[in-house]
């Protein structure tokens, strides 16, 4: 294969895209309706996105990177030719639809990233089989006495962007092309902070534990691949600039995607000034590149599905719903555990699914360490739940509002299945949630406006009123007709892998 790299190389340069030449069919979103079709209650009613989800889709028709010469190239070996042929074959296969000339020049940094690593790889010291032995509090001890620092030779990727644009898509074409014995890993940025967090928690005592946890992630990671790049903590803050300073020391390739340019990292946070040199290294050590689409293509579904009601006193319908998935299985509560040692309590649980109230799961000092507990990876979690009351957000409930943003992350990040009753459809949830420029176009109250119509319980909040925008998205998808069928799908190959 390393043989035949160069090769494809040149293909590849000899087929660039021309977008000048490319033919745009603008596209007018349909209606979708995120209420089951069977509610007749005169309380529920559909989401109307013609209001709240009128996009216009660029459906760029480009011309194909690969010739069929190049294609019977990687004929046997595609899964090794790079993100910019996989994204090609998948396109040609009908398993991507053609993205717009925004996701082409992301492919095309991914492609050049994919490129330097294979021609660095053994200078990078991706080959886990051939890394150094020393690790942990070995690794700590080694450097008291042997001080080292050894950026890596090829510099990391940041992709942001609006949401829906492809990010994480992009992001995961590009890690799954990468060789199976290359020390990488693709994690959500909340569960990377998770182990990171549990990880000092197993080094206390140690004069920089810091030092010891970089240390033991690059041991199992050089190439460190993180989705949704976010920070609202300060706690996260102020250990994400000594973390990296010694993970980028230790030769770690990140490459992350955010919906935020990394200056707007953490904007306004508590103490923000000891965070700025985190941005100062990770624009040293990552290509900054934006994805400058408009279109979000979760809202691109046929969201003509799902189990999203809006209205009041629909505990019922929720319930109703809730018995189907459970099957002949009766619900109890279950104790559930989660990360360090806590624990937490399901309501009502059976069959996979788990059923809460909004107060009992984002009203409570619980985050996502909890709601990995609940919905990540393992036979013994769900893949479902059902939530009943989520509010119109505001100024009296923001901190449940950032538990819910949150809840929806986790949630999308495994994949599960989300059942519940709202106030409001996906957008009317968030509408009193603004940024500060947002506010500031607001018109003030004159004398011919009563304080009556003003609006006392807007929330102000930045990183609030960005992530609501992934949030809406995410509802949208995680109600659509595709996304319940990829999720019916992962429950059938799940019980045929644990043969249940």
């Amino acid at each position: 294969m390393r043989r035949s790299v160069p090769s494809a190389r040149k293909l590849l340069s000899a087929f660039q895209y021309h977008e000048n030449n490319c033919s745009v069919n603008l596209v007018k979103m349909q209606e979708t309706l995120l209420v089951d079709a069977n509610c007749t209650s005169s309380v529920c009613k559909p989401i109307n996105t013609v209001d709240t989800y009128r996009y216009l889709c660029h459906n760029l028709l480009i011309s194909r990177a690969l010739s069929t010469e190049a294609a019977k190239l990687f004929k046997g070996d595609v899964n090794r030719a790079g993100p910019l042929v996989e994204y090609d074959r998948r396109i040609v296969a009908g398993e991507l639809v053609d993205g717009d000339t925004c996701q082409v020049g992301t492919l095309r940094e991914l492609q050049r990233l994919y490129d330097e690593l294979v021609e660095s790889a053994d200078a990078c010291k991706l080959d886990r089989y051939s890394s150094s032995d020393k690790s942990g509090r070995s690794r700590w001890l080694w450097s008291r006495f042997m001080p080292q620092s050894s950026h890596s030779p090829v510099k990391g990727l940041y992709l942001y962007g609006g949401v829906g644009t492809g990010k994480t898509m992009l992001m995961d074409l590009f890690f799954d092309q990468l060789p199976c014995n290359w020390r990488k890993k693709r994690i959500h940025f909340h569960d990377f902070m998770l182990n990171v967090h549990s990880r000092l928690q197993k080094h206390k005592g140690v004069a920089d534990p810091l030092e010891v946890v970089a240390g033991e992630i690059s041991d199992e990671a050089i190439l460190l691949c993180l989705d949704e790049f976010m920070v609202n903590d300060v706690a996260d803050a102020l250990i994400l600039n000594r973390l990296f300073r010694h993970l980028f020391n230790n030769g770690v390739i990140l490459v992350a995607t955010s919906n935020r340019a990394p200056d707007n990292l953490y904007e306004g946070g508590l103490q923000r000034d000891l965070f700025l040199p985190f941005i100062a290294t990770l624009k040293e050590r990552c290509v900054v590149h934006e994805i400058g689409s408009l279109v979000d293509y979760r809202k691109m579904t046929s969201a003509e599905q799902g189990f999203y009601f809006v209205g009041k006193d629909l505990s019922g319908i929720l319930k109703q719903k809730f018995q189907e998935l459970i099957g002949d299985e009766t619900a109890g509560p279950q104790e559930v555990e989660v990360v360090m040692g806590r624990t937490l309590q399901v309501p009502l649980c059976a069959n996979g699914c788990a059923y809460f109230s909004f107060e009992e799961l984002c009203d409570k000092p619980l985050g996502a360490a909890d709601y990995f507990g609940l919905f990540s990876e393992c036979p013994k979690n769900f893949h479902s739940l059902a939530l009943e009351g989520v509010p119109i957000f505001g100024l009296h409930n923001r901190t449940a509002a950032y538990r819910f943003v949150t809840l929806v992350d986790v949630m999308y990040e495994n994949r599960a299945r989300l059942l519940c009753t709202a106030e409001g459809s996906p957008l009317e949830l968030f509408r009193r949630v603004v940024t500060v420029s947002d506010a500031q176009h607001i018109a003030p109250r004159t004398s011919t406006r009563s304080r009556r119509n003003d609006d006392l319980d807007l929330c102000v909040d930045n990183e609030l009123g960005f992530a609501k925008d992934r949030t809406i998205s995410r509802l949208t998808e995680m109600n659509s007709k595709e996304y319940l069928e990829h999720h019916a799908a992962m429950l059938v190959e799940k019980q045929l892998s644990t043969g249940r």
